[in-house]
């Protein structure tokens, strides 16, 4: 607006007769952005600071206005299976976006914005653990996304069923106000087979983790897929993780936030023997 009278959408920036050094936003999508999202997300969550959330984790998940929000969810929330939890397994329940893709960048098909060993990456997780997909988004997106990145019709590994935005619920933080969770009550209340102690969740954003701290891992976000493609390893990495974790009793009792420094049992049963044989 200059003066106070909006241009005519024709109008050239050149005819404005602009100041030097006179600010200018740029409003709208980029063609290519257009093009090549070919289901918008409908519900992306605010963008806020992730660095410091772990410090807001006190007590939230024990408060009883967030336990009846779960209820309700419990309740109320339709869950469409895809396929039937199989006896014994254990559960992992990942995100999307940044997770598993990359859906800011732009390429010539979206395949490219998948992030590196996927498919490598739920096969091996497949065989000791059922998978949950849950995204802060639209169905419609998740359904989407899973179809593009040929996850949805994967012949080595089945996904029993998605969660969408709908799921979620707010809680409220004395640091960053109101902000939007991902409780996994919500799976626990409706499957009596999966509890805190054989769940574990992967997330670019630490505050989905904020109703279960204990059960939460913060994955490196994949971001700008034409740079980072070649030299991502963090699926490969969590895959063994995974493996190496499964013998655990309790999941939560872990410290996801160090995963990297996890020793198996059996590894550390080993040092532990060499060391107490070693020279007196």
């Amino acid at each position: 607006m200059i003066l106070g009278k909006s241009p005519e959408d024709e109008c050239q920036l050149s005819s404005l007769k602009m100041k030097p050094g006179f600010k200018v936003m740029m409003m709208g999508s980029l063609e290519e952005d257009i093009a090549n999202a070919s289901v918008p997300p409908e519900d992306m969550p605010e963008v806020i600071n992730d660095l410091d959330i772990e410090d807001e984790e006190v007590a939230i998940e024990s408060k009883d206005v967030y336990l009846a929000k779960i209820d309700r969810r419990i309740r109320e929330y339709k869950i469409n299976m895809l396929n039937q939890p199989r006896p014994g397994k254990k559960l992992l329940v990942l995100d999307i976006d940044y997770t598993l893709f990359d859906h800011r960048s732009t390429a010539e098909t979206g395949y490219e914005l998948m992030r590196p060993f996927l498919h490598e990456f739920l096969t091996s997780a497949y065989q000791e653990y059922d998978i949950v997909i849950w995204s802060a988004t639209s169905m419609k997106w998740i359904e989407e996304k899973m179809k593009l990145l040929g996850v949805a019709t994967h012949n080595d590994y089945k996904v029993i069923f998605y969660l969408d935005s709908s799921a979620m619920i707010s809680i409220h933080t004395p640091k960053y106000g109101v902000v939007q969770v991902k409780p996994l009550g919500v799976i626990w209340g409706k499957f009596d087979q999966y509890t805190p102690r054989n769940t574990i969740m992967f997330d670019d954003i630490r505050r989905n983790f904020l109703m279960n701290p204990g059960n939460g891992l913060k994955i490196r976000p994949f971001k700008q897929a034409h740079l980072n493609r070649e030299k991502d390893c963090e699926l490969l990495r969590l895959a063994k993780y995974l493996k190496d974790i499964v013998c655990e009793e309790d999941f939560s009792s872990l410290d996801h936030k160090h995963w990297e420094r996890y020793k198996p049992k059996k590894k550390r049963r080993t040092e532990a023997r060499d060391k107490s044989s070693g020279p007196s």
